[in-house]
């Protein structure tokens, strides 16, 4: 079971938010709520006389994020806000408030166009990164490279015994198909780097016309392209009214692709992005498995569900393709 709606462990948290308010010299205006509860973290709202603070406290299983949080804000401050205070041995965090969700402008907006200025932005910070890729996953970041996904992948289905049978067998009849993708992206040379892992219209945030990429809880160090397994068939795919296949992807996905014309030219990394999208799902199924047993038991079906989802959504694509 996860702490957070604990009173001894509430009063803990709290204390340390106000130690460290004061150590900024940040005056409290009143009392500190609590608005974002999950299985894997909690989220507390500080106010102050000169903004919010935001407290978040995850699992230990992605106690990486505030290490990885200071590793890119050093690199790109105007794309990641730094850490104000941490404690990595509890996953610990306290930041300035980010401002406004993409996702309520969006809702508001009636207008997807903005990811096509948000995902150069996220590339940039990707390509920067990838020097990088070695400290962040010395930091914890869960290590997904491309010439060990596969004995991952085949390790994944070994355990999971909660899939059905028929999908089983169908995922483990892909092995080979699954090594030869990693093969071929491998040859495009691009570098592994921080990769987000679930890049969504609620992990961006707004503040004096900047986009801030946040809750890197999730994040991993891969090929930089699994992220937009994700972004784009799970979500820009959806269009306004989530009904799947309404968005044509095509302006985000080029957007994206623009920082890594570094590495290759236009055909070649469009090539490379469909088979990462493969296989983004397979990494992003790795990562929501590996923190099912940190879960409360009435949570794990649910994470079982979705990881199940992940797979599903990799080998379906292949069918596609």
């Amino acid at each position: 079971m996860t702490p957070w709606t604990d009173p001894a462990w509430r009063a803990e948290a709290e204390r340390w938010i106000r130690e460290r308010a004061e150590e900024l010299g940040r005056s409290l205006t009143g009392p500190i709520a609590q608005p974002h509860i999950q299985p894997w973290a909690t989220v507390m709202r500080t106010p102050t006389a000169e903004g919010d603070l935001w407290f978040k406290a995850t699992l230990p299983v992605m106690a990486h994020e505030g290490g990885v949080v200071r590793v890119l804000a050093a690199r790109r401050p105007d794309l990641v806000p730094p850490l104000l205070a941490g404690d990595p041995d509890r996953g610990w965090m306290l930041m300035d408030d980010a401002g406004e969700r993409l996702r309520a402008i969006v809702e508001r907006e009636r207008d997807l166009s903005r990811w096509q200025q948000i995902l150069p932005l996220y590339g940039e910070l990707q390509t920067g990164a990838a020097a990088d890729a070695g400290r962040l996953a010395a930091l914890g970041a869960p290590a997904r490279p491309l010439d060990l996904l596969p004995r991952q992948y085949d390790s994944l289905l070994a355990r999971a015994d909660w899939l059905a049978g028929d999908d089983r067998d169908r995922l483990r009849a892909l092995s080979p198909r699954v090594a030869e993708l990693c093969a071929q992206l491998a040859a495009s040379g691009i570098p592994d780097s921080i990769q987000h892992d679930d890049l969504h219209d609620g992990q961006v945030f707004v503040r004096d016309g900047r986009y801030l990429f946040m809750d890197w809880g999730d994040a991993c160090v891969s090929h930089p392209f699994f992220t937009m397994s994700v972004t784009l068939e799970g979500v820009l795919g959806w269009g306004l009214d989530d009904i799947e296949g309404s968005q044509d992807v095509t302006p985000f996905a080029e957007a994206y692709l623009r920082p890594f014309e570094r590495y290759a030219g236009a055909a070649a990394l469009r090539e490379a992005l469909a088979v990462a999208l493969r296989l983004g799902w397979i990494c992003r199924a790795l990562n929501t498995e590996m923190c099912i047993s940190s879960y409360g038991i009435d949570h794990q079906p649910a994470e079982r569900d979705r990881a199940a989802v992940h797979l599903r959504m990799f080998a379906d694509g292949l069918d596609r393709s």
